[in-house]
């Protein structure tokens, strides 16, 4: 397929963009810099410079693409500074998918492939229960992540109501790999300055490169009107994923502190007082898909290694 994707030289994007051109797809890149777009170039892809979030200079960008699919894989996530990063983040989830349903039909795609996140679950302790895609998600929640949550449920719900496309929508886990966020963890765990609450709850992961290999699986098997959970096999609690990692790196191990110390900074309280157990089960069963690292106990010393 001809895939125009949207965040291509992201912390996903560039493995994707790497296996969609190795599965035989060709791929347009949009990208907001030219520095950038000629990266992409040099990997083997077509680019397109256009901000998502401006529809008139996005659709003027597409002008005479043609493709097959859309592809919706843009963050804002790699600003350090996390209430930008969210805000953000939201409004490519909102506005960003709207200006991109838009661009799909001018580029005549039949499909759309947008990224989720399994925190629309709900920023809770769900306890032991494993949830499924059935689970309810975006539900609405007050608090200052309920903006966040209704995102989510807005990104999903305009792919899946889009006439005449087939929308699937992708529930990652936390990613971990060769990218940013990994690397400022990596940082913060090295001068343990990232504290575990006491009482921190179970959390999904999956590693980058499978995520892609998920994403490139979905376009080509996924079902129209569909999400996936595309996680791991193993939950694992925040303190044993970091704990792990620390000993990887030859660090001390992370401090543990009352759960109450976190709330100055919010989104870290906010990570680590939410439990969650989920299914990759129906990725596996529908898109022929399953993690090459299944769990942290094999993603961290990739990760070590590479920074090695």
């Amino acid at each position: 397929m001809r895939v125009l994707l949207a965040g291509a030289s992201g912390a996903i994007g560039t493995p994707l963009t790497r296996q969609l051109l190795a599965a035989g797809h060709q791929v347009v890149g949009i990208s907001r810099s030219q520095s950038n777009a000629e990266r992409l170039r040099n990997a083997g892809a077509e680019a397109v410079v256009a901000d998502v979030l401006d529809r008139e200079s996005l659709l003027a960008a597409v002008r005479g693409v043609r493709a097959d699919a859309v592809m919706h894989q843009l963050t804002a996530l790699g600003t350090t500074k996390m209430r930008e990063a969210m805000e953000g983040t939201n409004n490519l989830r909102t506005t960003g998918t709207a200006n991109l349903l838009a661009a799909a039909r001018a580029v005549g795609a039949h499909r759309f492939v947008t990224q989720s996140i399994v925190l629309g679950y709900g920023y809770r302790d769900h306890g032991p229960h494993v949830i499924t895609e059935d689970a309810p998600f975006g539900e609405p929640m007050t608090g200052q992540f309920g903006a966040a949550v209704a995102a989510m449920r807005s990104a999903e719900e305009q792919v899946f109501s889009a006439d005449e496309m087939e929308g699937i929508a992708l529930r990652y886990g936390f990613f971990y790999g060769q990218d940013s966020m990994t690397r400022m963890i990596v940082n913060l765990v090295r001068k343990r300055r990232l504290p575990v609450a006491s009482s921190a709850g179970f959390t999904n992961f999956i590693y980058l490169e499978d995520a892609a290999a998920a994403t490139v699986a979905a376009l080509e098997k996924g079902r129209a009107g569909q999400a996936y959970n595309i996680v791991d096999d193993e939950p694992v609690r925040w303190g044993d994923y970091l704990d792990t990692l620390a000993a990887e790196l030859g660090a001390r191990r992370p401090w543990r502190v009352p759960t109450w110390l976190l709330r100055p900074i919010p989104y870290a309280h906010a990570l680590m007082t939410t439990s969650m157990r989920v299914s990759n089960a129906k990725a596996k069963r529908e898109l022929g898909w399953a993690p090459a690292v299944p769990t942290y106990r094999e993603g961290i010393p990739l990760v070590a290694q590479a920074i090695r």
